[in-house]
């Protein structure tokens, strides 16, 4: 089995997406290539040390839009005869553009939004959440080969290998023609500290039971007392009290913590499917009947505006 996995870099490191995938890859005893958009010199041990044996990279793109030049540089390798079985990518914006556009250049099937994958001699198959979590089905690829499957992230562990540094292979981006002309002009980078949220091992997420925007002070300043990151339920994101960035859920970002503290939030679907992965759940609300005690492993019924502040003082105390 040859599996490559689409392999993106943050701050001069692979993203823990990629070391995820490719952990997984190397479980499922295939031969594991990573694909690179850009530049892999930084990069290429760390990919080895989780199991790819060979980088295939574009090198600089020059401001090129990433799904337009690395899905045209995929198809390029695969049309000179390294055809892979399957392809991981990572379920974010850059992920969906590149597996998109490949689907198109392949006329290939791509199934998303999936938590696992199988093999089982040349048949694969994945494993997709449905009904807000509460069902998963397993659907099996069938026709020709590459196949191409994204994955929600946390959904596998990252665990080095102690691989050897791989080959670097060159993959230049080919004429692309009008669509290639586009150019990244400018990235806003939101100012953040402490912990990512979807890396944190802490995270403290608040819901419209805060009652108003400025209450959301508190959800910080425990999750900073905790050194863990702040999180949001849909309902006041929506509601323009914190960015989209801090949302947690199906149309958010999906936290598996070592501890999720839920704080006015009642736990409706949307929200659970994004962090009931978490190890320890404990849920503040005054409503005994909420949902999210349905799957908290400690619930405090009470008013988040008293517990809240109790709590904080106690870990101030504690210096």
């Amino acid at each position: 089995m040859n599996i490559w996995v689409f392999a993106q870099a943050a701050n001069g490191a692979p993203t823990t997406g990629t070391l995820e995938l490719l952990t997984k890859a190397r479980s499922l005893g295939a031969t594991v290539t990573a694909f690179v958009g850009g530049d892999a010199s930084a990069i290429a041990a760390e990919l080895g040390n989780h199991g790819a044996t060979k980088v295939y990279a574009t090198g600089d793109l020059g401001g090129k839009l990433p799904g337009v030049a690395v899905s045209a540089a995929m198809k390029a390798v695969i049309d000179g005869g390294d055809t892979p079985d399957l392809i991981m990518f990572p379920q974010n914006y850059e992920g969906r553009d590149v597996v998109s556009r490949l689907s198109v250049k392949l006329d290939r099937t791509v199934l998303t939004n999936n938590v696992d994958v199988s093999v089982d001699g040349g048949s694969v198959s994945v494993t997709t959440p449905i009904f807000g979590g509460n069902v998963l089905v397993a659907t099996g690829f069938s026709g020709a080969t590459p196949y191409l499957a994204a994955f929600r992230p946390k959904s596998f562990t990252a665990e080095a290998s102690g691989g050897a540094a791989p080959e670097v292979v060159s993959a230049p981006v080919p004429d692309t023609g009008a669509t290639g002309t586009a150019q990244v002009t400018a990235v806003h980078v939101e100012e953040t500290s402490g912990p990512k949220l979807d890396e944190a091992a802490i995270v403290v997420s608040g819901g419209r039971g805060l009652g108003e925007a400025p209450k959301y002070e508190m959800i910080e300043a425990l999750a900073k007392l905790l050194k863990g990151a702040p999180g949001a339920s849909r309902a006041i994101v929506d509601a323009g009290w914190v960015p989209y960035s801090y949302q947690v859920g199906q149309t958010g970002k999906v936290v598996k913590p070592g501890v999720y503290i839920a704080a006015g939030i009642s736990g409706a679907t949307q929200h659970m499917v994004g962090m009931k992965g978490a190890k320890n759940i404990i849920a503040i609300n005054k409503d005994k009947e909420a949902p999210i005690f349905g799957i908290a492993d400690l619930g405090i019924v009470g008013d988040v505006h008293k517990v809240l502040p109790k709590l904080i003082e106690a870990l101030q105390a504690r210096g």
